[in-house]
């Protein structure tokens, strides 16, 4: 299944998001953004899909915003409609966020944009020649899709705004060092890494895997208190699903589980 901008495949229980307009090294004018929240999507209401994999054609990632494009929404303050069945790729609409894990890889550059949807994703691998850059305040603006929330988060606050206040650019061994990438690999090796991540991650309990996202994501947005409250009421449900029993049956028969998200 094919968008101009932005490609989907399935590979088993994994959703391969491919953005797709090297020539302009990934930047990300309005259409390839709208395409984006459909793929995302389309990974969070497909039940067949467990995983996502965000990537990217050709040598970059992505160069950052197509600003032309982006300027005069910015300037009333807001993102672009999105379309019906979408969902927001930063992950700033908590009511229209992604509910299953995305894995990121990356190499070239990965500038503005591309570190927001980073740190939108929950683990990320990065070649050894990526750069890294929140360039905002370089063009006279700021970062407005989560890094100035999320990178210190991230990071820590010191690493955060020697970054956001400097708009230095960032490469890939500083980027491991700090946290912003958990991977790092030989150019080229970034997207079997990310997917042999994915595709654990989809082997996994879907049930399971659901519920340990939701519940690090209440501790991150709302603190300790309200996460520690839903722990054991969560796992009620959990318990009394057909992948528990299968959990604990492949124990006993000490093989792979074959779970199925009920």
């Amino acid at each position: 299944m094919d968008r101009n901008k932005v490609s989907i495949e399935e590979n088993d229980h994994v959703l391969i998001i491919k953005l797709n307009r090297p020539e302009k090294r990934n930047a990300f004018d309005l259409e390839m953004y709208r395409d984006l929240s459909l793929a995302y999507g389309e990974l969070h209401q497909n039940p067949n899909l467990r995983c996502g994999l965000l990537i990217a054609q050709g040598d970059h990632f992505t160069a950052g915003l197509d600003l032309n494009a982006w300027a005069p929404l910015l300037s009333k303050g807001c993102f672009p409609d999105l379309p019906e069945n979408s969902i927001d790729p930063l992950g700033l609409d908590e009511e229209n966020r992604l509910c299953k894990p995305m894995v990121m890889a990356v190499q070239g550059l990965c500038l503005t944009i591309g570190i927001e949807l980073l740190l939108a994703t929950d683990i990320r691998v990065a070649a050894s020649d990526t750069r890294f850059g929140q360039l905002e305040i370089k063009r006279g603006i700021y970062p407005v899709g989560g890094a100035t929330i999320r990178l210190m988060q991230e990071v820590g606050w010191g690493n955060a705004m020697r970054y956001l206040l400097t708009a230095d650019e960032i490469n890939a061994e500083e980027a491991f060092r700090i946290g912003l990438v958990q991977e790092l690999t030989e150019p080229g090796k970034q997207i079997e890494k990310a997917l042999d991540l994915a595709a654990t991650i989809s082997k996994q309990a879907p049930l399971g895997v659901k519920a340990t996202l939701n519940s690090a994501r209440l501790a991150r947005t709302h603190g300790e208190k309200p996460a520690i409250a839903r722990l054991l009421p969560d796992l009620i449900p959990v318990m009394k699903s057909e992948d528990f029993k299968e959990g604990i049956q492949s124990f006993i028969e000490r093989r792979e589980a074959r779970f199925n998200g009920r």
